[in-house]
Protein backbone atom coordinates (compact mmCIF):
# COMPACT_ATOMS: atom_id res chain seq x y z
CA UNK A 1 0.00 0.00 0.00
CA UNK A 2 3.18 2.40 1.05
CA UNK A 3 4.23 1.88 -2.70
CA UNK A 4 1.81 3.03 -4.19
CA UNK A 5 0.79 6.03 -2.53
CA UNK A 6 4.23 7.01 -2.71
CA UNK A 7 4.23 6.40 -6.40
CA UNK A 8 0.88 8.60 -6.54
CA UNK A 9 2.43 11.14 -4.82
CA UNK A 10 5.69 11.21 -6.62
CA UNK A 11 3.13 11.47 -9.88
CA UNK A 12 1.56 14.36 -7.81
CA UNK A 13 5.09 16.10 -7.46
CA UNK A 14 5.66 16.11 -11.36
CA UNK A 15 2.46 17.50 -11.87
CA UNK A 16 3.65 20.20 -9.62
CA UNK A 17 7.19 21.04 -11.25
CA UNK A 18 5.27 21.67 -14.75
CA UNK A 19 3.11 24.27 -12.86
CA UNK A 20 6.51 25.84 -12.27
CA UNK A 21 7.01 26.55 -15.80
CA UNK A 22 11.05 25.36 -15.35
CA UNK A 23 10.95 23.51 -19.01
CA UNK A 24 9.43 20.19 -18.14
CA UNK A 25 5.53 19.18 -19.50
CA UNK A 26 3.33 16.37 -18.58
CA UNK A 27 0.05 16.14 -20.41
CA UNK A 28 -2.23 14.28 -17.70
CA UNK A 29 -1.96 12.61 -14.58
CA UNK A 30 -1.68 9.26 -16.02
CA UNK A 31 1.37 10.64 -18.11
CA UNK A 32 3.06 11.67 -14.49
CA UNK A 33 2.07 8.09 -13.17
CA UNK A 34 4.11 6.74 -16.05
CA UNK A 35 6.83 9.12 -15.94
CA UNK A 36 7.53 8.88 -12.04
CA UNK A 37 7.23 4.78 -12.91
CA UNK A 38 10.08 5.16 -15.97
CA UNK A 39 12.26 6.91 -13.49
CA UNK A 40 11.78 4.96 -10.75
CA UNK A 41 13.11 2.07 -13.09
CA UNK A 42 16.03 3.82 -14.37
CA UNK A 43 16.94 4.95 -11.07
CA UNK A 44 16.82 1.35 -9.72
CA UNK A 45 18.39 -0.34 -12.95
CA UNK A 46 20.19 2.06 -14.92
CA UNK A 47 21.59 4.64 -12.29
CA UNK A 48 23.55 2.24 -10.48
CA UNK A 49 25.81 1.09 -13.36
CA UNK A 50 25.91 4.60 -14.16
CA UNK A 51 27.73 5.53 -10.97
CA UNK A 52 30.20 2.30 -11.40
CA UNK A 53 31.11 3.40 -14.74
CA UNK A 54 31.82 7.40 -13.13
CA UNK A 55 33.07 6.64 -10.16
CA UNK A 56 36.33 8.59 -10.63
CA UNK A 57 34.72 11.46 -11.83
CA UNK A 58 32.72 11.53 -8.83
CA UNK A 59 35.21 10.83 -6.08
CA UNK A 60 37.02 13.87 -8.03
CA UNK A 61 33.88 16.10 -8.18
CA UNK A 62 33.80 14.90 -4.12
CA UNK A 63 29.98 13.99 -5.69
CA UNK A 64 28.95 16.70 -7.66
CA UNK A 65 28.67 14.32 -10.68
CA UNK A 66 25.91 12.61 -9.18
CA UNK A 67 23.66 15.95 -9.83
CA UNK A 68 24.68 14.99 -13.59
CA UNK A 69 23.68 11.40 -13.46
CA UNK A 70 20.35 11.96 -11.97
CA UNK A 71 19.73 14.84 -14.52
CA UNK A 72 20.98 12.38 -16.91
CA UNK A 73 18.17 9.57 -15.78
CA UNK A 74 15.69 12.27 -15.69
CA UNK A 75 16.43 13.51 -19.33
CA UNK A 76 16.23 9.82 -20.78
CA UNK A 77 13.05 9.14 -19.21
CA UNK A 78 11.54 12.38 -20.68
CA UNK A 79 13.23 11.10 -24.21
CA UNK A 80 11.74 7.59 -23.50
CA UNK A 81 8.12 9.06 -22.89
CA UNK A 82 6.28 11.06 -25.50
CA UNK A 83 3.74 12.81 -22.76
CA UNK A 84 6.89 13.54 -20.75
CA UNK A 85 9.27 16.34 -21.99
CA UNK A 86 11.91 18.04 -20.90
CA UNK A 87 13.27 20.88 -22.85
CA UNK A 88 17.33 20.60 -22.01
CA UNK A 89 20.14 19.19 -19.80
CA UNK A 90 19.98 22.35 -17.45
CA UNK A 91 15.70 21.91 -16.92
CA UNK A 92 16.56 18.35 -16.30
CA UNK A 93 19.46 19.02 -12.93
CA UNK A 94 16.87 21.57 -11.57
CA UNK A 95 13.94 19.02 -12.06
CA UNK A 96 15.83 16.43 -11.18
CA UNK A 97 17.09 18.24 -7.88
CA UNK A 98 13.50 19.46 -7.11
CA UNK A 99 11.84 15.75 -8.02
CA UNK A 100 14.23 14.52 -5.64
CA UNK A 101 13.53 16.99 -2.99
CA UNK A 102 9.97 16.07 -3.01
CA UNK A 103 10.67 12.18 -3.07
CA UNK A 104 12.44 13.03 0.52
CA UNK A 105 9.63 14.91 1.92
CA UNK A 106 7.22 12.28 0.42
CA UNK A 107 9.26 9.57 2.12
CA UNK A 108 9.63 10.97 6.04
CA UNK A 109 5.64 11.63 5.25
CA UNK A 110 4.98 8.34 4.45
CA UNK A 111 7.33 7.23 7.59
CA UNK A 112 5.54 8.99 9.74
CA UNK A 113 1.95 8.17 8.78
CA UNK A 114 2.55 4.75 7.92
CA UNK A 115 5.20 3.47 9.83
CA UNK A 116 8.44 2.22 9.17
CA UNK A 117 8.67 -1.31 6.99
CA UNK A 118 8.27 -3.72 9.38
CA UNK A 119 11.05 -6.97 8.16
CA UNK A 120 8.83 -9.90 7.64
CA UNK A 121 9.25 -12.91 10.59
CA UNK A 122 8.78 -16.09 10.21
CA UNK A 123 6.15 -17.29 12.61
CA UNK A 124 6.29 -18.70 16.03
CA UNK A 125 6.50 -22.25 16.87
Amino acid sequence: MKVIVRWLLLAAALLLLTQWNIGISVSTFGSAMWAAFVIGLLNAFVRPLLIVLTLPVTVLTLGLFLFVVNALMFQFAGYLLDDFQVQGFWQALLGSILYSLWGMVIDVALERLMGPRLPIQPPRA
